[in-house]
């Protein structure tokens, strides 16, 4: 008789999925704001502002929150990053504008930028009131591949400068990483949809969802029919483990588990196991841990195969792992995986360690038991999708070669987030992405005649 893996659904009582996924962080209240907001010493040539990728006036819109105007404070932040009500969610403020807070170093704490970034941005959208609009049309056209935070910025932007855009977007359903790969608490209420929609509104994008570049049209296609090309088109594939088994039960990516949870609308028909194990340490690896966890697994194990410091997640999101209840253990990667009647039962490590900088086995093992292993250790970009033609564009590292305008080595095409080398695999970085080369595109195509295809 064939035995299923200890992987089921509804491990949690009536009601408590709806606790366990509420908002990460309760938005400030008017007070909470003020208060948080006179912290600020509002510094001239100020540190935070350097540290955030698409540079927003955090001096300015704090202080127009200390006098009460929090929509113009939205205003303020909206103008450098239109995905700012996102980013105040999801961004790693803490190793970016609130670490380069002067606050810290006088009082070891700083100024929750993050929080009241998302008060003000939060109020804007309250509003129902869109701050921006269309430019004036001249009939040029732009094409943007990909509607997540790259393709969706550099599309807006596009549109209040007056150009004609159409999003085209493999799935069926816009925003990307940030709907479909942000952990459910830290994005509730539909927030991504909502700011997908705002966005939007602004007039001038049409967006084509269901539609994927190298099977419903090419890279060509759009040279030959669009004034320019934008790509944003992410991570496609997942990394290999190593010790894969081909038709073991239990085995899942952690991508692929983060985005079916985000579009399940009843979390107690989601199976989870009672006792998982997540191969990784960035954010993937955390997200999909605590959302275990949330999903009632007894135990649950992140194994990362260098120390804390090395993890891509921050130590704010490996000190909100331990505090769900997730285990954390360094300095080990997976070597085996053992079934039983078709189903995972345990996991085999062995020990590492770092040896003249590099990775080296101890000789030591270990076996952790479990029902389900999700893995988390990085994305591809697959190239594919743009191969096979003419249109052959320059890669570095794996992934599409752009300057410092995002420009790549095609005429008349450029690339933001994560398809791009160096990237840094962060929405805030995408959003700066799509922005700089909308500039780019628009000062390219002002004035000169529609680029010909080659």
């Amino acid at each position: 008789m064939t035995s299923a893996p200890d992987i089921q659904a509804g491990r949690l009582a009536c009601g408590g999925y709806a606790e366990a996924f509420s908002d990460l962080h309760a938005p400030l209240n008017a007070h909470e704001a003020r208060v948080a907001a006179e912290r600020c010493l509002f510094c001239y040539d100020a540190p935070c502002v350097t540290a955030c990728p698409t540079s927003i006036d955090i001096p300015l819109f704090i202080k127009q929150i200390a006098t009460g105007n929090a929509k113009g404070a939205g205003k303020t932040i909206f103008d450098s990053n239109i995905f700012g009500g996102m980013c105040a969610r999801v961004c790693p403020t803490e190793t970016l504008c609130e670490q380069a807070c002067v606050r810290n170093e006088a009082e070891g704490r700083p100024v929750i930028i993050g929080e009241l970034q998302r008060h003000a941005t939060d109020a804007v959208m309250a509003s129902g009131r869109q701050l921006y609009k269309q430019g004036a049309r001249d009939g040029k056209r732009v094409a943007v591949v990909g509607a997540g935070p790259a393709g969706l910025s550099c599309a807006h932007k596009l549109a209040t400068l007056g150009y004609d855009v159409v999003v085209f977007d493999a799935r069926r359903k816009p925003g990307g990483l940030n709907e479909h790969g942000i952990a459910s608490y830290k994005s509730t209420n539909n927030f991504a949809q909502t700011e997908v929609d705002w966005i939007l509104s602004v007039g001038g994008i049409e967006l084509r969802c269901g539609q994927k570049l190298g099977r419903d049209f090419t890279l060509a296609d759009l040279r030959r029919d669009f004034d320019a090309v934008f790509l944003g088109l992410g991570l496609q594939a997942v990394n290999a483990l190593g010790v894969d088994a081909p038709g073991l039960r239990g085995l899942e990516d952690a991508v692929a588990f983060i985005e079916k949870l985000r579009q399940t609308a009843d979390l107690s028909t989601l199976p989870i196991g009672r006792r998982v194990v997540v191969i990784g340490g960035g954010m993937t690896a955390v997200d999909a841990a605590v959302q275990a966890k949330k999903l009632g697994a007894e135990e649950v194990t992140i194994v990362y195969r260098r120390g804390a410091d090395q993890m891509g997640a921050s130590r704010y999101e490996q000190e909100l792992a331990l505090t769900e209840g997730v285990v954390v253990r360094h300095w080990a990667r997976p070597t085996a995986v053992r079934g039983e009647n078709g189903a995972l039962r345990s996991v085999t490590f062995a020990a590492t360690m770092e040896k003249y900088g590099k990775l080296v086995d101890t000789g030591e093992t270990f076996e952790v038991v479990a029902d389900q292993l999700f893995k988390a250790i990085g994305q591809l970009f697959v190239p594919g999708d743009i191969a096979g033609s003419s249109d052959t564009l320059d890669l570095a590292s794996g992934r599409i070669a752009v300057d410092g305008e995002r420009r790549t080595s095609l005429s008349g095409v450029w690339a933001g987030g994560d398809c791009v080398a160096g990237g840094r695999d962060l929405t805030v970085v995408a959003v700066e992405d799509g922005k700089q080369a909308a500039l780019s595109i628009n000062s390219t195509l002002r004035g000169v005649a529609p680029m010909a295809a080659e």
